[in-house]
């Protein structure tokens, strides 16, 4: 593994959205700590995106855990007045906010895009300037289910609908090695139980079809098997951090 570092090869890590399973993201952070990868550029998709604003903030895999077990729903979400979404995620940005101050992309200690998707046209936009709360909101904006976030001219949604496992901002970047976590490779449908699980249900068959255009380029490709958690159960956080640790352990100590 210290091999990597002799090689001096600038390493990006994307990060797929998958609702609450992005906790497993957190073990996968702590993996490749312990295989001592740094990650010099990151990316990430909506709840990916929301990891990765961490990541680039210079947080450890320690206290990005730390923040996602003290989640709960109401923590991110709350009701919408306009009747675009049900829920609105403005308490996601006010806990960037509060976590990490008003960081900017270009204050950020590793370079970092997230990818949106823009409502009225139907085009992706990677978000990679200006301020990282308000982007993590747009990259996080399930549609349907949160009302779309209006940022540089954009009326944005979630970028799942597009990207769902974001490699091109790391090949923009240049990086040599991509190493991406693809959240729902193995995610089960379950049935519904309300409205937001229909919604949740839906945007999966969508994005799995988007994540299939991607997977194939990168270079490490993590798929830690999720088939039987929930993706709005924020009860399970700690098995899924486990779950994301021993998949990336088991790979990183395969590749190195």
């Amino acid at each position: 593994m210290r091999i990597f570092k002799k090689r001096k090869k600038r390493i990006g890590l994307a990060l797929s959205g998958g609702a609450v399973l992005g906790a497993a993201h957190v073990g996968v952070l702590r993996a490749l700590q312990e295989h001592d990868i740094s990650v010099d550029f990151v990316s990430g998709t909506s709840i990916g995106a929301f990891i990765a604003a961490f990541v680039a903030a210079g947080k450890t895999w320690e206290e990005i855990e730390e923040i996602a077990k003290r989640l709960k729903w109401l923590d991110v979400s709350g009701i919408s007045l306009p009747q675009m979404g049900l829920l609105s995620n403005k308490k996601m940005g006010k806990l960037l906010k509060e976590t990490l101050g008003d960081i900017t992309f270009e204050k950020a200690q590793i370079p970092a895009a997230m990818i949106a998707t823009d409502i009225v046209n139907g085009e992706k936009v990677i978000l990679k300037e200006g301020d990282i709360a308000s982007a993590v909101m747009a990259s996080t904006c399930i549609p349907g289910i949160f009302a779309p976030v209006k940022r540089e001219g954009h009326l944005l949604v979630d970028g799942g609908v597009l990207e769902n496992v974001p490699i091109t901002p790391l090949q923009d970047f240049g990086a040599d090695m991509i190493i991406a976590v693809d959240l729902i490779a193995h995610h089960h449908i379950q049935e519904p139980d309300n409205i937001v699980e229909v919604l949740l249900n839906t945007f999966d068959f969508m994005i799995t079809n988007a994540s299939r255009m991607y997977t194939n380029q990168a270079d490490i490709l993590i798929t830690p098997n999720l088939s039987g958690a929930s993706r709005v159960n924020m009860d399970q956080i700690p098995e899924l951090i486990e779950i994301g640790y021993e998949t990336a352990k088991e790979i990183l100590n395969a590749e190195f």
